[in-house]
């Protein structure tokens, strides 16, 4: 699975524009203490959030400090997980961005979903 996490914490107004690091690390403990069908984990942070989470290539979850676009950065990830051979499904609810993933060989799950599926 790969999150996008912008989308994610985007997707509820509960404030997270006034610090977008503190969202960042509390959607970050979330994944972490979620039971999830995945095997790998893989959350994309872009911008002001990667103040809230250090990188993390062998953390569960996986954390990506996207260098530029995070959008291109969730494509690669994405990309590189399904060319191994791995089932991938990508958080997301910006449609440009599903259009590139699904054209990866990816999946879409919506942020509401993947919410749904995390402890509070």
């Amino acid at each position: 699975m790969v999150v996008d996490a912008a989308n994610v914490i985007g997707s509820r107004a509960d404030g997270w524009w006034r610090d977008r690091a503190g969202a960042a690390g509390r959607l970050n403990q979330r994944l972490a203490a979620a039971s999830l069908p995945y095997g790998t984990v893989v959350v994309v942070y872009e911008g002001a959030a990667k103040r809230g989470v250090d990188a993390d290539p062998d953390g569960r979850p996986v954390v990506v400090h996207a260098p530029a676009s995070g959008d291109d950065e969730i494509v690669r990830q994405a990309e590189t997980l399904t060319a191994a051979g791995h089932p991938t499904t990508v958080v997301t609810a910006d449609r440009g961005l599903i259009a590139r993933v699904r054209a990866v060989g990816a999946t879409v799950l919506s942020p509401g979903r993947l919410l749904g599926q995390l402890p509070s």
